[in-house]
């Protein structure tokens, strides 16, 4: 009888322990949550795959205890909006901004300068047909095809084949001539033109003469860029 008393009370001040040590444990979690201090971060709103532009729709706001946040946190959207993901970001994911890549980044591959529905593609030119190679990347030209004069012709017949290409690259150079980015002289440039544009400036790179007119970049009053 004596024994069975004992346990009883055992059992009792057993779960009188654990009551009070659970409501410890719950006001200082309670207490430790009330004194922690969030911050504003910037996370993805949905998933962002590598090399995408980041847009700012792609992006919210969402708070964080500041404890334990990593250093390299986004906490404005205008930090990425317009730049690259360098990797795979999930939705709901923080950005970091080791993981982004400034456009000016992107200009060292130029499968990231080409905009959706277009193409790129070289073409030969030589000092004269490059305009004495002062052409540069992000100039504008129009394409003239110089078609052989025939046997029962004497002059050769020149048409202006595409107009108002963008220029991707000379050479190498993705960019425009600076203290990092030296002169140097070329023999191709890189366009970008339509899918159904190609077969025509491929096949009169292989068969005629091309030569490209460049365009200014002042855009006057009324006119569209």
């Amino acid at each position: 009888m004596r024994s069975r008393i004992i346990f009883i009370a055992a059992l009792i001040m057993g779960l009188v322990t654990t009551f009070l040590f659970y409501n410890y444990m719950k006001q200082y979690n309670d207490t430790k949550s009330a004194n922690e201090t969030m911050v504003d971060v910037v996370a993805a709103k949905q998933p962002i795959k590598r090399n995408q532009q980041i847009q700012s729709g792609m992006l919210e706001m969402k708070q964080v205890p500041s404890l334990g946040l990593h250093p390299q946190a986004v906490n404005s959207v205008k930090e990425v909006e317009g730049k690259f993901a360098d990797a795979d970001i999930e939705a709901g994911e923080v950005l970091l901004s080791h993981r982004i890549k400034a456009s000016a980044d992107e200009a060292a591959v130029v499968s990231k300068k080409v905009r959706d529905g277009y193409r790129a593609v070289s073409v030969g030119v030589n000092l004269v047909q490059s305009v004495s190679n002062l052409i540069e990347p992000d100039d504008d030209v129009d394409v003239i095809v110089t078609v052989p004069p025939k046997d029962d012709a004497r002059l050769e017949s020149s048409t202006v084949l595409l107009e108002k290409i963008r220029v991707l690259a000379v050479g190498r150079r993705m960019v425009e001539v600076d203290d990092k980015h030296p002169y140097a002289e070329y023999t191709t440039v890189t366009l970008e033109v339509k899918p159904e544009d190609l077969p025509r400036l491929v096949n009169a790179d292989e068969r005629f003469t091309i030569s490209l007119a460049l365009r200014t970049r002042v855009v006057t009053e009324g006119e569209e860029p």
